[in-house]
């Protein structure tokens, strides 16, 4: 019923940057936050970004100064500014949505993951 597809991912070198989008499509009555979350080889989905209706941001701490997240609700989407890249960013980036499907029924929503891969 609602999608996440995300796009932006691939290959940078140290100090690079790159940028993440997502999308939602779908019967969406409201977004209530959208955020990233990345996985590394070998280690538990971990919380990147996230970012509420009203505008609040929260960040892992080992991205805070570096990463930036920001919406778009006209077209339902969430982005991720990922700057000064390090080798420990490199993992698969899930989207992730809290959405309404109507005033009653919440529905946690997931992407299908980017590949990001920090490399010289």
């Amino acid at each position: 019923q609602v999608q996440l597809v995300e796009s932006g991912g691939g290959l940078v070198q140290p100090g690079g940057s790159l940028r993440l989008s997502c999308a939602a499509s779908g019967i969406i009555f409201s977004i209530s936050r959208m955020g990233w979350y990345r996985q590394a080889p070998g280690k538990q989905r971990e919380l990147v970004a996230t970012i509420t209706s009203t505008g609040i941001t929260n960040y892992a701490d080992s991205v805070k100064g570096r990463f930036t997240i920001s919406k778009d609700d006209a077209k339902n989407t969430v982005s991720l500014q990922m700057n000064s890249l390090k080798p420990e960013d490199t993992a698969v980036y899930y989207c992730n949505a809290g959405v309404y499907l109507d005033p009653v029924r919440y529905h946690e929503v997931w992407g299908q993951g980017t590949l990001v891969t920090v490399s010289s």
